[in-house]
């Protein structure tokens, strides 16, 4: 089977001009488009998901990643079903704890627990059934059939369990080495198995950091780097990225500095975590995914720091373009 590929847009520019980079995401052969839920950018991820709904006419679209901290789960459930009339079959709705769009309001991510009510609660107003908020009954006056999917990414292992519990689907942020997603896969059939449901139909997306650089060597001095002051790339957008990490064989201390990995230890967490290297080299990592894990469906994060995060990816989408899906025999 082909393997999907997706990739992270930024709403990086006004959004009529992003929604047309998004267009050329579709042009250039990939599957997917997911845009961050920022509400700090200034832009709106659904306005601009609209926008790029009527400029495309396959690509998949969805926020990477909207939350039940900023967004109530009543309004949720109505932005994808508006989107789903837009572009009927080529909407998922993905809701995660909230990172950057929580800090920036200062108030806590989600907890299991919310989350759980909160995909709980999406999917019985898409599929048009009555749910309490408060002790007031609602529902929504119109709905798909079928209903827009919904998808939790998830990093933790407790995160990763609720997804296989309660979720359409899953975008999973646990690298790509065989041994760690062989245990993500275990834990989504826990959680499918705690509720009594199996993962027959249930879509995993594998996010996947990416650094390109034509030399092939900067690219892997990811792990040596901050995004921040105080935030290595090793524990972005969680320390959940040293548990995978471990399951990989790669024991790290909870508390590593950047510049404490050495150059051969860089390399062997790139190798882990993402595709990292030239367009050559990425083509054959993912090859390499695809064979020793049975991975078929990626999300690509390129790497940046708070800086560079509203970049729009024209150096990764040109690679898939030129190279990796050619070699993919796309």
């Amino acid at each position: 089977m082909a393997i999907q590929v997706d990739i992270r847009v930024p709403v990086g520019l006004p959004i009529k001009e992003t929604a047309d980079f998004i267009a050329s995401c579709e042009a250039a052969g990939f599957d997917g488009v997911g845009v961050h839920d920022h509400q700090h950018s200034g832009r709106d991820v659904y306005v601009t998901l609209a926008l790029a709904a009527e400029r495309t006419s396959r690509l998949n679209l969805y926020p990477a990643t909207s939350n039940p901290v900023t967004r109530h789960p009543s309004v949720l459930a109505s932005l994808s079903h508006t989107l789903e009339e837009l572009a009927p079959g080529r909407i998922r709705l993905t809701i995660a704890p909230g990172f950057l769009s929580v800090v920036n309001i200062g108030v806590p991510r989600a907890s299991v627990e919310t989350m759980r009510h909160t995909i709980s609660t999406i999917k019985s107003l898409l599929a048009g059934e009555s749910v309490t908020f408060n002790g007031t009954k609602a529902r929504m006056r119109n709905t798909n059939n079928p209903p827009t999917p919904v998808y939790m990414t998830a990093a933790g292992p407790r995160m990763v369990e609720l997804a296989g519990e309660v979720a359409d689907g899953a975008l999973l942020l646990v690298g790509l080495h065989p041994v760690a997603i062989a245990a993500a896969r275990q834990l989504l059939e826990a959680g499918a198995a705690r509720a009594g449901r199996t993962l027959e139909g249930f879509k995993t997306i594998f996010i996947t950091p990416m650094a390109l650089d034509e030399e092939g060597h900067e690219a892997f001095r990811w792990p040596q780097r901050w995004l921040r002051p105080g935030l290595p790339f090793l524990t972005y957008p969680s320390r959940a990225n040293l548990y995978w990490l471990r399951e990989a064989g790669i024991d790290l201390p909870d508390y590593i500095q950047p510049e404490q990995a050495s150059d051969a230890m860089a390399r062997q967490i790139c190798d882990a975590f993402g595709l990292f290297g030239s367009p050559q080299e990425c083509l054959t990592r993912l090859q390499r995914a695809q064979t020793e894990a049975g991975i078929d469906h990626v999300f690509i994060f390129p790497s940046h720091t708070v800086e560079s995060g509203y970049d729009m990816p024209r150096t990764e989408v040109a690679a898939f373009r030129d190279v990796i899906f050619p070699g993919l025999g796309r």
